[in-house]
């Protein structure tokens, strides 16, 4: 009889030490002393217990509840006791506020003709069909997408999940463009600045929610809630407005998955002829940006933008007045995905939404797509491994220029077109001292407002980096673009035009999310 009650007693305390675990480290106890203290022993204790250091499963990440957190210990979603939904009429009234700011800045700042609506503009609007508009390109292929975010997180950051998000992207762009202006409403807007603001809008919502913590005070707290702010700013309005700002928790009430930051500096050489890799150069200052979201070989299931990645590229200086600012800003996000291991190698398979803004002194491409995409990784040792991310996607909507041949219709220097995208991303890292890549991009488009005919578009960029110190590496990147373009009315062109960028690169790497595939 004492044996089996000491057995029971044994299965007892082993339940009772495992429920501590799985309530995720990550609450303040007020009785235990000072809360910053407290924060840097939960961050401690995480990284000890559930970061992937080997590039496996977590050991501890068994201990878990799979339907509250990730395998680091990360809530899975945004606790609604924290984060309640908002009555409809609140994410309503932001938007038709966000349009009345955009409305009042054409007309009394901007003093834009566009931005003198009356009734009978509306009236017009109402009455007629809408139109392919002649907007600049910067303004369509970025401008409205970022409109697009203002209205998606009008609900996003009321406690509205994405799909009951989405619809108010809808709604934003279609008043806007029936009464924000005095034009005609555009088919391009009402297809472009919805689809994309939803899925920048849900990147910017991710970030802000890795940066911000509700556990914080002080100093730290302030930094955070302006940080996150300035990347969602209609979220830092709403966070004011419900008291968030002040509210101080004692446990995470965000979802948070791994992030892995790379950041570049250097010189961007643009070669002055067609053809020429190491000739005669412009040269510019170069920034780039690099988002990992998410680890894409972790085993669960995925809600949309669970996994990510985003990159923006801009340079600056010298005499090229072709190529813009913004080099480009490229994108992809998971809808529906799901892992499989076949031996070492460990896949992640799933419906993505793409994103394509390029701006180069050989084309514009504005691309928004949807399609299949498999993430692969392989080691080849304890410190080498393979990457390999292959797309293919459809394209319902994209805009291209070219800059060796007549595409002008009326005001607007680019077509409209469908077509198909894929895209390979491949990368050999050797541990923290080196890495090659490829990445490949290739859009075929075919002309449906403009300019009858094709354009076939390739973009190729290999690059090398090799270690300097801790996370700082010295990287060297090849660009190619190339055009083929077939119109109906004028003759064939093709052209090739290279760039080349040498930078230092810093990785800031999660401990949650192993992997220099960047």
């Amino acid at each position: 009889m004492k044996f089996i009650c000491t057995i029971l007693l044994c299965l007892l305390s082993g339940v009772q030490l495992s429920a501590q675990v799985i309530t995720a480290p990550d609450t303040i106890n007020p009785k235990k002393g000072n809360r910053e203290q407290q924060l840097k022993n939960i961050e401690s204790r995480k990284k000890e217990l559930f970061s992937d250091s080997t590039g496996n499963e977590p050991a501890n990440a068994v201990l878990l509840d799979s339907t509250i957190f990730n395998k680091y210990g990360d809530l899975l979603n945004d606790d609604r006791e924290y984060n309640p939904r908002q009555p409809l009429w609140k994410p309503a009234v932001e938007v038709l506020g966000v349009n009345a700011l955009f409305m009042g800045f054409n007309r009394y700042v901007a003093k834009a003709d566009y931005g003198y609506v009356t009734f009978d503009s509306w009236k017009h609007n109402l009455k007629t069909g809408p139109e392919w508009d002649t907007d600049e390109f910067g303004i369509n292929f970025i401008g409205h997408p970022y409109q697009g975010t203002l209205y998606y997180n009008a609900a996003r950051s009321q406690g509205y999940n994405f799909w009951k998000s989405a619809p108010f992207a809808v709604a934003g762009s279609l008043t806007w463009e029936y009464f924000g202006e005095n034009t005609l409403p555009s088919y391009n807007d009402l297809i472009y600045t919805p689809l994309n603001g939803i899925a920048l809008g849900e990147i910017l919502y991710r970030i802000s929610s890795n940066i911000l913590d509700d556990r914080t005070r002080g100093t730290e707290r302030t930094i955070r809630e302006i940080s996150a702010g300035l990347i969602n700013p209609v979220r830092g309005l709403n966070r004011l407005l419900h008291g968030q700002t002040r509210r101080v928790t004692n446990k995470e009430v965000y979802q948070k998955e791994p992030l892995n930051i790379t950041l570049f500096g250097g010189l961007h050489r643009l070669n002055d002829q067609q053809d020429d890799v190491l000739g005669p150069s412009g040269n510019k200052a170069m920034f780039s940006a690099q988002l990992d979201y998410g680890n894409p070989f972790e085993d669960r299931k995925r809600k949309p933008f669970d996994l990510f990645r985003f990159r923006a590229e801009l340079s600056y200086g010298g005499k090229d007045t072709i190529a813009g600012t913004i080099n480009n800003i490229t994108g992809y996000g998971i809808l529906f995905g799901r892992n499989k291991q076949i031996g070492k190698l460990a896949l992640q398979t799933g419906i993505f939404q793409y994103y394509d803004y390029w701006n180069t002194r050989n084309f514009d491409l504005g691309a928004l797509s949807f399609g299949g995409g498999i993430l692969s990784k392989l080691p080849l040792s304890k410190q080498i491994n393979l990457y390999t991310n292959v797309h293919l996607g459809l394209i319902p909507l994209a805009g291209n220029s070219t800059r060796f041949a007549p595409d002008s219709v009326g005001l607007r220097d680019y077509v409209f077109a469908n077509g198909v995208s894929g895209k390979i991303e491949t990368t050999l890292s050797l541990g923290k001292y080196a890495s090659a890549a490829l990445v490949y991009n290739h859009f075929w488009l075919h002309t449906f407002e403009g300019l009858e005919g094709t354009n076939s578009i390739g973009i190729i960029r290999p690059r090398v980096t090799v270690k300097l110190f801790k996370n700082l590496s010295l990287g060297y990147e090849h660009f190619g673009y190339s055009t083929n373009r077939k119109l109906k009315d004028y003759a064939s062109q093709q052209a090739t035009i290279t760039d080349q960028k040498i930078f230092l690169q810093l990785f800031l790497e999660d401990p949650q999310r192993r992997g220099r595939y960047n």
